[in-house]
């Protein structure tokens, strides 16, 4: 289910001219930016530009120097992170781990490992999980909550082109059955460009944003990742990534 149309009263996350200084340093600043109900939101840009910030930002875990972060009540979260660092000495299951900190109801965790593809491993020691089973386990954790809201922050970090795919693929499907939104932070524009409603490219301030076909062709776009190439079915096929600050603007 694509998002057809946005209202005031679809909006679950609302940053208004959001700024993060660390060190005396703009990390974020004047964003402002909109998080709709069943959308899928994608955060783009090179490294240091600030995506992980405005996740911290909107999950509270870091304040803003100004401007503001305002979050509909009642919201469920759930959140899948970056990386999980886990000592490997550590006899830790997958039933073990996603009933931490508290045991949920054997049923919820049956259910949320079957939705992230994750239902065999449930007795499959943690040290032993490829990237890719990890992330999907990551994924199951954040479906306990039920969330309202669904986040993650460079989820497919170390997972090959087909698992990225597939992953994706796997969100979409989350985000039909949960009616949820979806906020992303990703590097891979191959498959950013086929699976997000909207495309946000962050550079400390915003550079564009709009459908990702708009932001494709927007010089700001093009001053950060280069000149986008489209395959023979129109998806974007490469992306050369030029450290280069645009200035803010609004592809559409």
């Amino acid at each position: 289910m694509m998002l057809t149309s946005q209202t005031s009263s679809d909006a679950l996350v609302t940053l208004s001219r959001l700024s993060v200084r660390f060190g005396g340093e703009n990390v974020l600043e004047n964003i402002d930016l909109t998080l709709y109900r069943h959308q899928i939101l994608t955060l783009i840009g090179p490294n240091g530009s600030g995506k992980s910030t405005l996740v911290k930002a909107i999950l509270g875990s870091v304040k803003p120097a100004s401007g503001s972060v305002s979050v509909r009540p009642g919201q469920r979260i759930g959140y899948v992170p970056q990386r999980l660092h886990l000592d490997p000495t550590l006899p830790m299951t997958v039933k073990r781990f996603i009933n931490l900190p508290r045991r949920h109801d054997p049923k919820d965790v049956e259910r949320a490992l079957k939705e992230a593809g994750a239902a065999h491993l449930l007795r499959a020691a943690m040290s032993t999980l490829s990237g890719g089973q990890l992330q999907r386990v990551l994924l199951a954790r954040a479906l306990l909550v039920k969330p309202d809201i669904l986040i993650l922050d460079e989820a497919t970090q170390g997972l090959d082109q087909r698992g990225t795919a597939e992953f994706y693929r796997r969100i979409d499907t989350v985000r039909r059955t949960y009616d949820c939104a979806v906020l992303m932070v990703s590097h891979d524009l191959n498959v950013v460009m086929r699976t997000a409603d909207h495309v946000v490219c962050l550079n400390r301030a915003l550079c564009c944003q709009g459908k990702p076909e708009r932001v494709v062709s927007s010089p700001d776009y093009q001053a950060l990742f280069g000149e986008t190439l489209l395959n023979s079915e129109g998806n974007e096929a490469l992306a050369l990534y030029r450290h280069h600050p645009g200035e803010v603007a609004d592809a559409g």
